[in-house]
C-alpha cells in the first residue's frame, strides 16, 4: 500500500489518495488522483506505513516527480480511472514494502458474488479520515444490476472495463481518501478504488477500473513492466 500526499505552506503533508507499489519506483494509482506538481507544490508516497501520524523505521517517504495517466480523466463518464505515477529513488524492498504483482494477461470479468478486500485510510465516519490502515471484506456485484435504474442507471455506464463491489447490507466500502488503492480478489491485484455515490449505500456500492488487458498492456508499453513471474489470473 502507498499512501499519496501532498505538501501543504504549513509543512505538514495531506494524504489524499492511495496506491499500490507494482515497481520499485512505480505506483499504480487512479487518473482522478492527479495533481498538480510544482509552484512549491510537492507530492510523495509513503510506503511501509501503518499509522499516517507516527513515524516508524519501517516508513518510507518517496518524491513523486511524474504522473502518467492512461488519458486525460473524464469525470462524467469516469472512463480510464488509472494512472501511472513515478517515484524519484526505488523504494527499498523489505518485509515491510514489497511490489504488489499484478495479472498476467488482465482480467476478463470477476464472478458476480466473488469476495475481495480493499484497503486504505479513506474516510470512517462522515467528516473523519482513519489514521490507522483500514482493510474491509467486500463482493462483486453483476455489472447489469448495477447499471440498473436502482443502482446507477447508466449514469455513468459501467462498462466492462470497470467493476461493481460492495455490501448488501451497506456495512462496508471504499470511501472519499481510498481512491485509487488496490482491490484484491482471490489473492490477486484486481481493481483500482474509482468512484461511488456516497459510502457504504447499498445500491450505490464503489465502482472499480478493473485491469483488464488493454490496461496491462498499457503499463507494460509504459514502463516495461516485466510480467514474465506475476501469476497468471483465471
Amino acid at each position: 500500500m502507498a499512501s499519496l500526499q501532498r505538501h501543504f505552506r504549513n509543512g505538514l503533508f495531506a494524504p489524499y489518495c492511495g496506491g499500490a507499489l507494482i515497481r520499485p519506483n512505480w505506483v499504480l494509482t487512479a487518473a482522478h488522483c492527479e495533481k498538480t506538481i510544482g509552484s512549491g507544490q510537492v507530492l510523495q508516497a509513503v510506503l511501509g506505513d501503518h499509522s499516517l501520524s507516527k513515524d516508524v523505521t519501517s516508513e518510507q517517504r518517496l518524491r513523486i516527480i511524474k504522473q502518467i495517466p492512461i488519458t486525460k480523466y473524464n469525470n462524467l463518464t469516469k472512463k480510464d480511472d488509472i494512472m501511472l505515477v513515478q517515484l524519484e529513488t526505488d523504494a527499498k524492498i523489505n518485509q515491510y514494502v514489497k511490489v504488489l504483482n499484478l495479472p498476467k494477461r488482465g482480467i476478463t470479468d470477476i464472478k458476480s458474488g466473488t469476495r475481495c478486500t480493499v484497503a486504505g485510510w479513506g474516510r470512517t465516519k462522515i467528516n473523519n479520515y482513519s489514521d490507522t490502515l483500514q482493510e474491509v471484506k467486500v463482493k462483486v456485484i453483476d455489472r447489469r444490476k448495477c447499471n440498473s435504474m436502482d443502482y446507477y442507471n447508466h449514469r455513468p455506464e459501467i462498462t466492462q472495463d470497470m467493476i461493481c463491489v460492495g455490501d448488501s447490507k451497506g456495512r462496508g466500502d471504499s470511501c472519499t481518501g481510498d481512491s485509487g488503492g488496490p482491490l484484491i480478489c482471490k489473492k490477486m491485484y484486481t481493481g483500482i478504488v474509482s468512484f461511488g455515490k456516497g459510502c457504504a449505500i447499498v445500491k450505490k456500492p464503489g465502482v472499480y477500473t478493473l485491469l483488464t488487458k488493454k490496461y496491462i498492456d498499457w503499463i507494460r508499453d509504459t514502463i516495461g513492466y516485466p510480467l514474465k513471474n506475476a501469476e497468471e489470473l483465471y
